[in-house]
C-alpha cells in the first residue's frame, strides 16, 4: 500500500462512475430510460476537493444525460464518457492539461479501471470492487461503492495533504 507521500503532490482526482460514484446497479424504466442514484456524501467530498484546489475528473465507460448534469451540478473539471480505454483517456486528459501521472490519484471497481489505477500515483478500490482490481490498488476505502467511497477516498487526500481539518473547521 502507497502511503502519504504520493497524496502529498496529488493536484488532480479521477473517478469512476458506476461502482464508485453509483451502487454500479443499472436502473431502467419501461421506456428504456436509464436512472442512476448518486450520494450527497460524494458530492460534497468532490466539492471540498475543488475548494482545497485539487482539480476533479469522471472517466466512464458508460455514457448517460445523468452523469453529464451531476458533472455540471458539481463543478467537475473534466467529463469523459463512453470510454472503456480509461487508461487513455486519462493519458489524454494529461496530455491536454498541467497533470501526469505523479499527480493523479485515481479511484476504480473494475477490471477497465486496473490500467489507470496502476499508472496513477495513488490507485484506489472499494470494497465491493472485483478482487483482482482491489490486489493492485494502494488503497481501499471502508465504504462501498455508491455509499460515500468516494467522499472517504476525498478526505483521505485531503487529510494526507493537511487540509481536512481547516475544510471542516468552516462547518463549526
Amino acid at each position: 500500500m502507497t502511503g502519504t507521500t504520493s497524496l502529498k503532490n496529488i493536484t488532480l482526482a479521477v473517478f469512476d462512475v458506476d461502482g464508485i460514484l453509483t451502487s454500479g446497479q443499472l436502473l431502467f424504466l419501461p421506456n428504456g430510460q436509464e436512472v442512476k442514484q448518486f450520494n450527497t456524501l460524494d458530492g460534497l467530498g468532490l466539492k471540498l476537493l475543488m475548494e482545497a484546489g485539487i482539480e476533479t475528473a469522471i472517466i466512464t465507460g458508460r455514457s448517460s444525460p445523468q452523469v453529464e448534469l451531476r458533472s455540471k451540478s458539481l463543478g467537475i473539471n473534466y467529463l469523459y464518457q463512453g470510454r472503456e480505454d480509461k487508461l487513455v483517456a486519462l493519458e489524454e486528459l494529461w496530455s491536454n492539461t498541467s497533470h501526469n501521472a505523479t499527480t493523479t490519484a485515481y479511484i476504480g471497481d473494475d477490471l477497465p479501471d486496473l490500467a489507470a489505477i496502476r499508472h496513477c500515483a495513488f490507485g484506489a478500490s472499494v470494497p465491493n470492487g472485483h478482487k483482482f482490481v482491489k490486489q493492485h490498488a494502494d488503497w481501499c476505502s471502508t465504504r462501498k461503492g455508491g455509499e460515500g467511497a468516494a467522499r472517504e477516498f476525498c478526505e483521505h487526500i485531503l487529510e494526507a495533504q493537511g487540509k481536512l481539518e481547516l475544510l471542516h473547521a468552516k462547518y463549526l
